[in-house]
Formats: structure tokens, C-alpha cells, sequence
């Protein structure tokens, strides 16, 4: 595990509202982390003991008592399948990297937690960029908190977070440095460059034709 993570996690549950921590609700703390190329998430998900019996039996389909593996591998895809993220408007999709489900019986007293550990590749894009994350796992009954990990990239810089009420919706504002924008590029480029030059001969064709004035004083 990441201890970053591990460490943010403790913290964002430490400072959970006492609402959190009631036992009819399914506690889910997500950590986010950002790269110029990826993003990197952990999400905690603790369930209450009254609301137990429904994750139990959204897990151990069989209704044998123990998760096994292609068990926490099918809940790990559904919970990432309730989520959304994109960046810039373009989704992305998240793949895991690792999971950890607690015993049965840690659950049930209402003392276990699952963390799953995911990643989203993440397209190039300018210096001004906008990651939109919404948690729709189990809503019924959940309770969600969001929030981002300084980056490690000293070039990035946590511009705003948005989230309404529930956390279900969470905005991340940042910018990176070192990134040109798409316009500032392609005017870079050799054919950028040549239609630049191309829309400024035109522009002033277009001046000398509506101003005959000026086409008279460059003689």
C-alpha cells in the first residue's frame, strides 16, 4: 500500500463528521493523487453494522461465509464500475491495482474495511485542468468523503476542490507547469507556423480592400 495513502487515510477518517460514523450508513473515503500522465486513488469503504447484511450479501454471492478471490475480484469491479471520472470533459477509465477485504467477522462487528487501490491513465492535455469524480456505489445507503494528497510533482498545483453536500460529486481544479496550451503548440509547429503566417497575409489583404488608404500610403 501506498503510505502516503495509508497515512491520509487515517486522517480523513479521523476528521470524518460524526455523522460518518453512524452504524446504519456504508462509510466510503476516497484519496486522490494526481500525475501529469496518471491519476492514482485509494478508496476505504467501512460498513456499518446495520447496514452489513446488505454489502454481505452483495459480496459472498454464494452465501458461504468467506470472500474468496474471484469474489473480492467481482465486488472490486462493481465498485469501480460506480464510479465516474474524467478529465477535461474525457472519461477515463479506472483499473485496480490492489485490494484488501477484511474477515467476515470484522465486518459484521462493524470493525473491517475494504480498500481497493486504482489508477487512470490520463491523456496530455494544457497547463489548466479539471478532474470530475462521482461515487454512485451503493447510494442508498453511503456515506461519501473525497479529497486530494498534495502532489508529489512540484509542477502541479491544487488550484480549487468542489464537492456538493454528499461528496458523491467531487471537482478537482489544477494547473501544471511546463504544459503549452493546444493553440500556443500547433503555432509552434512548422505548419502552425505557416498558417499563422497564411492568416496574416489574408488579414491584411483584407485591410488593404477596406482601407484603400493604406494600400496608397505604401507606395
Amino acid at each position: 500500500m501506498n503510505p502516503a495513502f495509508a497515512v491520509a487515510a487515517i486522517l480523513l477518517l479521523a476528521c470524518a463528521p460524526a455523522r460518518a460514523h453512524r452504524l446504519d450508513e456504508y462509510l466510503q473515503g476516497t484519496l486522490i493523487s494526481v500525475d501529469k500522465d496518471r491519476m492514482d486513488a485509494q478508496i476505504t469503504l467501512t460498513p456499518g453494522v446495520s447496514v452489513f447484511p446488505i454489502l454481505i450479501a452483495d459480496i459472498d454471492v454464494n452465501r458461504d461465509g468467506v470472500i474468496s478471490e474471484t469474489e473480492r475480484n467481482a465486488y472490486t469491479q462493481r465498485v469501480l464500475h460506480d464510479l465516474s471520472i474524467s478529465i477535461d470533459g474525457q472519461p477515463l477509465t479506472p483499473r485496480p491495482v490492489s485490494t484488501k477485504f477484511p474477515g467476515v467477522e470484522e465486518m459484521k462487528e462493524g470493525r473491517g474495511e475494504i480498500r481497493i487501490e486504482f489508477y487512470a491513465a490520463l491523456p496530455r492535455g494544457g497547463p489548466n485542468r479539471k478532474l470530475i469524480f462521482e461515487d454512485r456505489h451503493q447510494s442508498r445507503i453511503a456515506a461519501y468523503q473525497v479529497n486530494c494528497l498534495v502532489p508529489r510533482d512540484p509542477g502541479i498545483q491544487i488550484v480549487s476542490q468542489n464537492r456538493n453536500y454528499t461528496q458523491s460529486f467531487y471537482e478537482l481544479n489544477f494547473v501544471q507547469a511546463g504544459v503549452q496550451s493546444a493553440w500556443l503548440t500547433a503555432s509552434l509547429s512548422p505548419l502552425g507556423g505557416l498558417a499563422l503566417l497564411l492568416a496574416a497575409r489574408l488579414a491584411f489583404m483584407c485591410r488593404r480592400r477596406l482601407h484603400p488608404a493604406i494600400s496608397v500610403a505604401a507606395k
